[in-house]
């Protein structure tokens, strides 16, 4: 596609515009249902998979959705869940922490692990998925594994400093778990644990 003499990829123009826009949906409290985990699952997972399927054309395999290399996938769950669980006993304990979580950690476990599992599994493959394997076609994985934890670490804003500045690695760490697995469902699988995990030790319950 070519405009004004200049060349442009259309997938990977459509994919970044899609990419700013709906998280800016997001912030400005667009609201498709009575829960934002639901929306977030809207925005994040069933809409790329649309333009996957219906203006791409193209199988979802190809953004990471299949179950990938799970051999490889789980030598990273594993032991990066373990690792950030002594780290999180001690991190989810300071006070912007507690503060932060007292007012956004459902009672209910079930619920908790709910909506936490349905957000972030869209947050993933969004992220990890979508964008990822679109961004590595035109400029390779390297690249890629930082350019989608840009976004990603936006989407922290407002939460306590200290976690919003380690997204951009977090971001990272998750894409290069994704590229070797190919596959978005074990970062999935460990931001999952570590939100959880989270809110549960910063509201006492562990």
């Amino acid at each position: 596609m070519t405009f004004a003499g200049i060349q442009f990829d259309p997938k990977l123009t459509f994919l970044i515009i899609f990419s700013t826009i709906i998280p800016m949906l997001d912030y400005y409290q667009h609201r498709l249902t009575s829960l934002k985990a639901h929306d977030r699952f809207i925005f994040y997972f069933i809409l790329p998979m649309l333009i996957i399927l219906i203006l791409f054309r193209e199988s979802p395999t190809n953004y990471g959705f299949q179950i990938g290399n799970w051999r490889t996938g789980l030598k990273w769950v594993i032991p990066v869940c373990m690792i950030m669980a002594v780290i999180l006993l001690f991190l989810a304990r300071t006070p912007a922490m507690q503060s932060y979580y007292a007012a956004r950690t459902p009672q209910q476990l079930w619920r908790l692990l709910y909506l936490n599992g349905i957000e972030l599994f869209a947050w993933e493959f969004v992220w990890r998925g979508f964008m990822l394997f679109g961004l590595a076609r035109a400029l390779g994985p390297g690249p890629a594994i930082f350019l989608q934890a840009v976004p990603f670490a936006f989407m922290h804003l407002g939460k306590p400093e200290i976690e919003t500045l380690s997204t951009i690695f977090g971001g990272a760490g998750f894409a290069i778990v994704a590229w070797q697995s190919q596959s978005f469902l074990y970062p999935w699988l460990i931001h999952w644990f570590i939100a959880s995990f989270t809110m549960l030790v910063a509201t006492g319950r562990i």
